[in-house]
């Protein structure tokens, strides 16, 4: 019996864009000043024009094969103009697309003279619209001129090896071994409040006084087993090698003695001293790995250390750096009385990606000034 010939599809409706649309389009594909949305219909029609396939398409946006044809379809049957949201029932708008656009235009790419940053109420006089006008857009596109983050790119030749190394240790760690996350708080600092604490009260939170009387530092080492949440810890008043050569024979005392021990730590220079070196030599079941310089988001105590800073330091009032040592030695007693760990989700390959599109965002950035 003849076997039948493969069924094939209904062939690709092409997509043809003039000079003025591919401009638009790629305008609107960059992000600067329209809404996610608009983003990605922008890049579903410029690779449908590429001759790209429906499915390959969704497969890098990361939408539905539906998606893309809808607005394939809808860009084919009306345009540019068919990209945009249609008006909703009964909804009357009071900003038109060109007031929306100049609005956020000028939030992104201007500043009022002499100052940082566009307040609601100057924006709304320079555009001559109302202050709740900018409020509604700012809110929609989730701009926030008022706020400010922070950000640092790793400039770690091996950057993509140590994430995999370490992302691979705590989602795939090695047999008959404990993982350690191990890093120093250093600076701690002993205030004492120069007025007595408020309690809090009904109607009114906890109050203290600004001013403080300082009464030392202190460092922390610590070690979280990213298994069990358990954290090994020990302060000392300085931050040298000497003092993490002594926090390594603790953890080594502390640790059954049949396991090989993984630390994940930053690239301090105390922790690669000739004293250090040395120190590993003599103790063969100590393995170091490194976290990227500029990484240290890497390093699961740290946010160990969030937890301390502000459930057991940051409200405190310390007469000595002997309280604050007390202090800091009770949170850990109780901590690991009921420790839990941290569940790391991300993969390597995820984080590394994520990165990539921070770098090239950043570069896109540089490029258009």
């Amino acid at each position: 019996m003849q076997a039948c010939p493969p069924r094939m599809g209904r062939p690709l409706t092409p997509v043809r864009l003039s000079d003025a649309d591919r401009a638009d389009l790629e305008r609107w594909a960059r992000g600067r000043t329209v809404s996610h949305w608009l983003v990605m219909r922008a890049r579903i029609v410029l690779a449908c024009a590429a001759g790209r396939s429906p499915d390959g398409i969704a497969e890098e946006l990361g939408v539905a094969v539906a998606t893309v044809s809808k607005w394939k379809r809808r860009f084919l049957a009306g345009g540019l103009s068919a990209l945009h949201d249609l008006p909703r029932p009964n909804a009357d708008r009071k900003l038109s697309d060109e007031k929306v656009e100049e609005l956020i235009r000028t939030t992104l790419q201007t500043t009022p003279e002499g100052q940082t940053h566009w307040s609601t109420r100057q924006l709304a006089d320079r555009i001559g619209v109302s202050q709740a006008s900018v409020s509604r857009v700012w809110r929609a596109f989730k701009l926030q001129p008022h706020r400010q983050g922070t950000f640092t790119l790793s400039t770690d030749d091996f950057f993509v090896e140590k994430v995999r190394d370490v992302v691979g240790l705590y989602m795939n760690p090695p047999d008959n071994a404990l993982v350690l996350c191990v890093d120093e708080k250093s600076q701690i600092q002993a205030l004492e409040r120069r007025q007595p604490v408020l309690p809090m009260i009904f109607g009114k939170p906890q109050r203290r006084t600004p001013q403080y009387l300082r009464h030392g530092t202190t460092t922390l080492f610590a070690a979280l087993d990213i298994a069990t949440g358990e954290v090994i810890g020990e302060c000392y008043p300085h931050h040298r090698a000497i003092e993490f050569r002594k926090f390594l024979n603790k953890i080594d005392k502390q640790t059954p003695e049949d396991l090989e021990i993984h630390l994940v730590m930053d690239n301090y220079a105390t922790h690669s001293t000739p004293e250090i070196q040395r120190w590993l030599k003599r103790h063969r079941r100590f393995h170091f790995h490194f976290v990227p310089t500029y990484s240290s988001w890497l390093n699961q105590v740290e946010r160990w250390f969030a937890l301390l800073t502000e459930r057991a330091i940051k409200r405190g009032v310390f007469r000595s750096t002997r309280e604050l040592e007390q202090a800091i030695r009770h949170f850990i007693e109780q901590h690991n009385n009921d420790p839990k760990p941290f569940i790391w989700t991300k993969t390597a390959e995820q984080i590394i990606a994520a990165v990539a599109r921070h770098s090239q965002q950043v570069l896109a950035f540089n490029e258009s000034d």
